[in-house]
C-alpha cells in the first residue's frame, strides 16, 4: 500500500493510533503471528467507520480484531490493515437493567460491571476470553448461556458503510453464527438486557463457573479457546480423546492433555505448527469416526 494511503489513514486516526509492521503475537491469545503491515486503533465509532470506508474505497485488505482470542495469524503476518477494537473502544454504560457497551469491551469486564450493579444473566460470559464484538458475531456461549439470550440490539457497520442498530430478532443467531457474520457486518457495540438479581448469588455463580473452567481447561497455556466447533450430536473434545490424540504435538503446538478440545502453545509454537496439528486432528477423527471437525479458530494471512 502506498504512502498516500498511509497519509489518509493518519488523517483519520492520527499517527499515534497507527503502528507499522506490528507483531501480531502481541495481540492474540495464542501469542502467535507475524507482523501486520498496518495496525490501527480507532477510539470512536466514527474513526472505525472512516478507517473501514477508506480501506474499501482504496481496495486495501483489512481485518477487524478485538483481543485476538479466536484467531491464528500466519507466521508471515498480514499484508493489510488490522483494525483493533479493544481497549480504546471499550466504554460500558449501565441504565437500569440495560448495559450499553462498545465492541472492544471484554466480556469479563461487562460481567464484573453487571455484578457491581446487581444484574443477573451475564454470569455465563464472565470467563469467555473475548470481546463483545466477536461474541455478538459468533453468538458466544458457555455453560448453558448464549449471547442471543441477553442481547437487545447490536450496532453494526454494514458493507455499504452505514451504521445501523439491528434488533435481536433480526440477528438470526445460531450456534457460533449470526446474521452479522454472514452479512460481513462489523459490530461496533451492543445493548444487553439483564434482570435484577441478588449480588451474593450472582457472585457465587460466577465463582462456580470460574472454578469449573480452571479445573477443566488448560488456562496455564496460551490458546484460542475451544479449537473446534461442536459437531451435531457429539463433543469435539471427546472425539479427539477417543481417537487417541490427547498430548499429540507438532513442534510446540499440542492437543491439551487436560482438555482435548484445546490446542495450546506450549512455548514457541508457530502458526504452521498449530495449523498442521489442526489438520492432523481433523484427518484422524474423520478416519476413525467419519466426522469432519470444523475449526472454531479463524485463520488470518497465508497458510
Amino acid at each position: 500500500m502506498s504512502q498516500e494511503f498511509a497519509y489518509k489513514l493518519e488523517q483519520i486516526l492520527g499517527k499515534e493510533q497507527i503502528l507499522r509492521e506490528e507483531p501480531m503475537r502481541l495481540h492474540t491469545t495464542f501469542r502467535i503471528g507475524g507482523p501486520a503491515q498496518f495496525f490501527v486503533i480507532p477510539r470512536t465509532q466514527e474513526e472505525a467507520a472512516a478507517a473501514v470506508r477508506l480501506c474499501r474505497s482504496e481496495g486495501a485488505p483489512y481485518y477487524i480484531i478485538g483481543n485476538g482470542s479466536n484467531l491464528l495469524v500466519s507466521d508471515k503476518g498480514y499484508r493489510g490493515v488490522v483494525i483493533q477494537l479493544f481497549k480504546e473502544f471499550s466504554d460500558i454504560n449501565i441504565e437500569g437493567t440495560r448495559i450499553r457497551a462498545q465492541a472492544g469491551a471484554s466480556l469479563a469486564k461487562i460481567a464484573a460491571e453487571a455484578l457491581r450493579a446487581g444484574l443477573a444473566g451475564f454470569e455465563f460470559a464472565a470467563g469467555i476470553p473475548g470481546t463483545l464484538g466477536g461474541a455478538c458475531i459468533m453468538n458466544a456461549g458457555a455453560y448453558g448461556g448464549e449471547m442471543k439470550d441477553v442481547l437487545l440490539a447490536v450496532t453494526v457497520l454494514t458493507k455499504d458503510g452505514e451504521i445501523r442498530e439491528i434488533p435481536r430478532e433480526e440477528l438470526d443467531m445460531g450456534y457460533r453464527t449470526s446474521r452479522a457474520s454472514r452479512e460481513g457486518w462489523i459490530v461496533l457495540g451492543a445493548a444487553i438486557e439483564l434482570a435484577r438479581g441478588d449480588g451474593k448469588e450472582i457472585r457465587a455463580k460466577m465463582e462456580d463457573l470460574k472454578q469449573r473452567r480452571t479445573d477443566k481447561q488448560p488456562l496455564e497455556y496460551p490458546s484460542a479457546g475451544s479449537t473446534f466447533k461442536r459437531p451435531e450430536g457429539y463433543f469435539a473434545g471427546k472425539l479427539i480423546q477417543d481417537a487417541g490424540l490427547q498430548g499429540l504435538r507438532v513442534g510446540d503446538a499440542m492437543v491439551s492433555e487436560k482438555h482435548s478440545g484445546f490446542v495450546v502453545n506450549c512455548g514457541n509454537a508457530t502458526a504452521a505448527d498449530v495449523d498442521g496439528l489442526i489438520r492432523l486432528v481433523q484427518e484422524k477423527v474423520r478416519e476413525d469416526f467419519g466426522i469432519t471437525l470444523e475449526p472454531e479458530v479463524r485463520r488470518l494471512g497465508e497458510f
